[in-house]
């Protein structure tokens, strides 16, 4: 151990998660300089308001408003003020001035990742970002390293806590979407603005730095596509599990052929599946690799302590780097794969119908479903209720995403379809 040698840390935010990296790096002082090889020396904490009441009561003398005098002194940026600006001009000035970055900042990687890339490289410094997706799982350091003698086929993931207790408590407790987000709300698993969550924009920013890593290709977030949850219904879950399925909202990754995509929405996932059994708030990532087969990632996918966890990782990680010298782990987009329009993807669905309950309806549903190369897999018919109308609930083999949208838009033209009550894409099987 170079015992003289001293890594200096600047920390810029100090709310859920930079309270709880600031409190670590002060009380475990010793074990990180073991680890590292170096002390670990916190520096400064970059705040708005010095006097602020925090969860975490950090040393006054640490705190600073002098963001740039902090970042210029230290060897190592830590990032977790979030949001795009000032977060990405300042990362940018921490890089210019040599110094490491350390962040959990999903939107902007998502939005700015590829020119923040460059930069580091162009510079010979690190970004390092395992806290942006999945919280104290690790995914992307196994993605950029130890898979990257591997080919990635499939990334299914459950990335976004708050929408994945939501969907659980529907399932487990019969509670309708509004019920289960105020529940949420008040547990502190919802934000008091949920709309990121139950959007699925989170999840649609996980995916494009997910696809990005695992296929070597730059995916912009803008080319992935988005649906949430808020049309999710109590009759959709009931559906089904009936059918053998648990309804989560999936960060999908996946190569077909020489061409990539990368979506989210909620997806209906066999009971079988591992994915199936995850619970609660928590996040699971499962990947598909050629070589080394089904893997799983499990584990909590927010909370300031969980997430500072990964921000530390990537802190020591980094710092002995700086002991022990050599190069640094670079992004490798240069396959530069193309994007596949969502129209072209592949995928089976269920499809809900509320319809009159009268002779010909069936047939001229058969027709529509027929005149659209769509083919029927399965087909459950509920009883009518007191004013004649019925639920049809049809799954449908493997179909193309532009052969769906126009086969929903020709059933609503049917005079006895009352309405398309839900579609939900089938993920998780073998294709």
């Amino acid at each position: 151990m170079n015992e003289a040698r001293t890594i200096k840390v600047a920390l810029l935010g100090a709310g859920s998660v930079g309270s709880q990296v600031a409190r670590l790096l002060l009380e475990h002082a010793d074990d990180f300089e073991q680890r590292a090889g170096a002390r670990i020396e916190l520096i400064g904490i970059a705040v708005r308001d010095p006097e602020a009441p925090r969860d975490v009561e950090l040393p006054r003398e640490l705190l600073t408003t002098d963001v740039e005098r902090l970042i210029l002194s230290a060897d190592f940026v830590v990032e977790l003020m979030g949001g795009i600006e000032p977060a990405r001009g300042l990362i940018t000035r921490a890089l210019e001035s040599g110094a490491d970055v350390v962040t959990a900042n999903k939107a902007l990687l998502a939005h700015h990742g590829p020119e923040l890339f460059d930069l580091a490289e162009r510079v010979g410094a690190q970004l390092y970002y395992e806290a942006a997706v999945g919280g104290a799982i690790p995914i992307i350091r196994p993605l950029r390293e130890n898979l990257a003698g591997d080919r990635i086929d499939r990334i299914l993931g459950i990335v976004n806590g708050t929408t994945n207790y939501i969907l659980d408590r529907m399932h487990t407790l019969g509670d309708s979407l509004e019920e289960s987000l105020r529940i949420a709300t008040e547990l502190g698993y919802a934000e008091a603005d949920p709309t990121a969550d139950i959007e699925g924009h989170d999840a649609q920013q996980k995916a494009a730095i997910l696809a990005s890593i695992a296929f070597h290709t730059h995916v912009p977030v803008e080319r992935v596509h988005c649906e949430g949850i808020t049309g999710v219904t109590a009759a959709q879950i009931a559906e089904a599990e009936r059918s053998g399925h648990v309804v989560k909202l999936l960060a999908i990754c996946e190569r077909i052929g020489e061409a990539v995509s990368a979506r989210v929405y909620p997806a209906l996932v066999p009971a079988a599946h591992p994915l199936a059994s995850v619970h609660g708030g928590n996040n699971a990532i499962f990947v598909e690799a050629a070589a080394a087969g089904p893997l799983m990632f499990y584990g909590a996918g927010a909370g300031g302590v969980q997430t500072a966890s990964a921000v530390l990782g990537d802190l020591v990680s980094g710092a002995r780097r700086h002991v022990l010298g050599g190069p640094g782990t670079g992004e490798s987009m240069d396959a530069d794969l193309p994007i596949v329009d969502f129209a072209e993807i592949r995928t089976s669905y269920q499809i809900s119908l509320a319809v009159a309950d009268e002779p010909g309806v069936l047939a001229s549903i058969a027709t529509t479903f027929a005149d659209h190369g769509v083919s029927v897999a399965t087909f459950e018919q509920s009883p009518a209720d007191d004013e004649g109308r019925a639920t049809l609930v049809i799954g449908t083999h493997e179909a193309a995403e532009g052969a769906l949208r126009g086969l929903v838009e020709a059933l609503t033209a049917i005079p006895a379809v009352d309405r398309v009550a839900g579609v939900l894409r089938v993920e998780g099987v073998n294709r």
